[in-house]
């Protein structure tokens, strides 16, 4: 099958407030800013633990069958991206082939997720950077000292430019996942030569009911649908990468299989190498990986460990600051949110406004967890409800796809399928997820999202009878047929 972009009417105008570096980064750099986004190393030591006490050892297969949906949701965005290549993304597709109020709720969840799926991430920094210098120091000012440091940063680094951005997050991103995927080889050796304490590999591990089929693999998929979040982060990017159409939706892509590979082989790596109740205390102290390192190959090992998840949170904080920062900027050109949060600096072609709110945000709310203890425990609900807001999104993404694209559906049996039926299957599977997700959460939980949901509703009163923004104007569209093919072609 042969994907067209179709050019409209709007297309032919960038949106107002553009301004951003056009062919500024290639598509792996692209590719390494949707991994970084995900925090590998970080999102690894948050999850083995919980993986292998939801699926009883079967954590592979589970990572494997959710990254299926994953890839198939990445190919909408593609389709998507080929149709329209903003900063919005998700934003513009959903209000533009479904609704406009449900756009400005879906870009509302988007900036939502980053936010807080960052300051979550970053959370783990200020021990991680610790224990690079073999300090177990529980200092509440170093930490917020070291977030700080780093948000501020990362800040500067977002704004003056997306190429010394790129760079960086290459940079880190080559050491933490040489350290990671190492050690998780070493990890697989380490537990196949049956040392004392291991887990040995049985069939089980390869079984969607686990190790004598204890495992449960709804509460596994949860976990691993938690776990991919951010790979969408390439899209956002897509106005300041090179061919802006076409690669930005193939980095989606690469990245989801990238991750894929990664998160399997650190699982399978590492979740041996202890018993189930010392990878439970390390898991409780919030040392997991590295504690699994220490098992490996002493001191050494477990600083080199601590230092991959300190670059995988240090990347993570920089691709959320840009991301969201983007996300803000390009509903911002529309006016649904302030007008000078759309800006961009002719000086270093990003948006300053939206990255120094988004940046200083991250950094604030960071500080804010650590000082004030009385608020920990309701920060902590909205982290957990993190997952469900990429999922919301991504579902959303999904069905707008569908509608954009509704007129292949019935045109041949490939595209009933590739159009229609596999991004609903996808699109289901996650529903299914948020659902049990929901029904399994505390109401603390539940009620943090339905006041991110209430937030976002706020956003669009304001955004139409405030602001009066221009984008609940704009006519809904589909792809016509037929039509000339333009730079999207494949």
């Amino acid at each position: 099958m042969t994907d067209h972009f179709v050019p409209s009417v709007a297309e032919a105008t960038p949106p107002p407030g553009s301004g951003l570096e056009p062919d500024a980064i290639g598509a792996t750099q692209d590719t390494i800013i949707g991994m970084a986004s995900s925090a590998p190393a970080a999102t690894v030591g948050l999850s083995l633990a919980a993986l292998v006490m939801a699926t009883a050892y079967g954590s592979g297969p589970i990572l494997i069958l959710t990254a299926i949906p994953m890839l198939i949701i990445a190919n909408a965005y593609r389709r998507l991206n080929l149709w329209k290549a903003n900063t919005g993304a998700s934003f513009e597709w959903v209000g533009r082939a479904i609704n406009p109020y449900l756009g400005v709720l879906t870009g509302w969840l988007m900036i939502a997720a980053y936010i807080v799926g960052t300051v979550a991430e970053v959370l783990l920094l200020g021990p991680s950077v610790l224990a690079v210098f073999g300090s177990s120091s529980t200092n509440t000012w170093a930490y917020v000292g070291i977030g700080c440091a780093v948000g501020l940063i990362m800040l500067v680094i977002a704004v003056i430019g997306i190429k010394i951005t790129a760079r960086v997050q290459v940079s880190m991103a080559v050491v933490e996942y040489l350290i990671l995927i190492g050690l998780a080889i070493a990890g697989l050796v380490w537990v196949l030569g049956h040392h004392a304490g291991s887990v040995p590999i049985t069939r089980g591990w390869f079984s969607l009911s686990g190790v004598n089929g204890k495992g449960d693999a709804v509460a596994g998929f949860l976990v691993a649908v938690f776990v991919y979040g951010g790979w969408d982060g390439t899209l956002y990017v897509n106005e300041e990468v090179k061919h802006r159409r076409v690669n930005p939706g193939r980095a989606a892509i690469l990245a989801v299989a990238l991750l894929t590979v990664i998160y399997t082989l650190s699982q399978l790596g590492f979740q041996g190498v202890l018993s189930p109740s010392k990878l439970a205390e390390a898991d409780n102290n919030g040392t997991a990986l590295v504690t699994v390192a220490q098992v490996l190959g002493g001191g050494f090992w477990a600083k080199a460990m601590a230092l991959s998840i300190a670059l995988s949170v240090i990347a993570t904080t920089g691709t959320g600051i840009v991301l969201g920062a983007r996300i803000v900027y390009g509903m911002a050109s529309y006016r649904v949110l302030p007008e000078f949060l759309g800006t961009v600096s002719r000086r270093y072609a990003t948006p300053v406004a939206s990255s120094i709110v988004v940046g200083l945000l991250i950094v604030i709310l960071s500080a804010v967890y650590y000082l004030a203890t009385s608020v920990q425990n309701a920060f902590f609900d909205v982290i957990d409800v993190t997952g469900l807001l990429f999922s919301i999104f991504y579902i959303l993404t999904a069905l707008a796809a569908i509608a954009y694209y509704r007129r292949r559906i019935l045109s041949g049996a490939v595209d009933f399928v590739t159009v229609g039926l596999l991004p609903l299957g996808a699109a289901g599977f996650l529903g299914w997820i948020f659902v049990k997700s929901l029904g399994e959460a505390p109401w603390s939980q539940r009620w943090s999202l339905i006041g991110i949901v209430i937030a976002g509703l706020v956003v669009v009163f304001s955004a139409r009878f405030i602001l009066r923004s221009s984008f609940f104007q704009l006519p809904r569209e589909n792809e016509r047929i037929g039509g000339p093919a333009a730079d999207g072609q494949q």
